[in-house]
């Protein structure tokens, strides 16, 4: 049984939950098998920040990590293109099912900003609830890329979900009605793909639940 508590509301999904270390393979293995696991779904990294900060656990837990579950995966069935080369590779020479997709910067209102390079688009609506104001360092014309949780979810579900022969590409880029996106094309036409959060609806979602949140969370 799993929960989940964000904000005041608490979801319960009926199925396991079990923590692992991304380092111990062993382990990762015998979850894989003794729960007869079909899809992995890889997300254990250290953002850019915190990255920077400890480059030999990074270097462990971005690359290595990233290679345990390759190689776990191709068994049953610079670290970002790193992953997208090395999964290329496994789907040519064994015929691994991969599938990625390349992310913008992700801005969700369930939890604080936490070291990634991007996460100063978070900040910004903590900061405006909490003081009506924000220190942007970026430059007036500066463009980037950004995308809610609520499509991150779906996005990666429904890549999942899609049959195979309908995929040209093995790497999708996503990104939503900002003023600068990145080339979802191939998105749109292998698995039909299309947001439905644009920058108006993520401000007022953010504003909302953040402005909801108890004062104690900006102690």
């Amino acid at each position: 049984m799993l929960m989940l508590i964000i904000g005041k509301n608490i979801i319960i999904f009926n199925c396991p939950f079990i923590y692992s270390d991304i380092l111990d393979y062993k382990n990762l293995r015998e979850i894989v098998v003794n729960n007869r696991i079909s899809w992995l779904i890889h997300y254990s990294v250290l953002l850019s920040a915190v990255g920077e900060a400890n480059v030999s656990l990074a270097r462990d837990v971005n690359i290595t990590g990233l290679h345990n579950v390759l190689d776990i995966a191709a068994e049953h069935g610079v670290s970002k293109v790193h992953a997208e080369l090395m999964g290329e590779h496994y789907h040519h020479r064994y015929g691994l099912d991969f599938r990625c997709l390349r992310y913008p910067g992700i801005t969700s209102a369930d939890s604080q900003p936490g070291g990634g390079t991007t996460d100063y688009a978070v900040q910004i609506f903590h900061d405006a609830v909490k003081t009506g104001k924000f220190e942007c360092n970026l430059r007036p014309d500066t463009r980037l890329p950004m995308m809610f949780i609520n499509n991150v979810l779906r996005a990666t579900l429904e890549v999942l979900e899609a049959p195979a022969e309908t995929l040209v590409s093995l790497l999708f880029l996503l990104a939503d009605s900002w003023p600068m996106v990145l080339d979802n094309s191939s998105a749109c036409s292998d698995w039909g793909w299309k947001h439905n959060y644009g920058l108006p609806e993520l401000v007022q979602t953010m504003l909302n639940f953040t402005a909801s949140l108890p004062k104690c969370s900006y102690a």
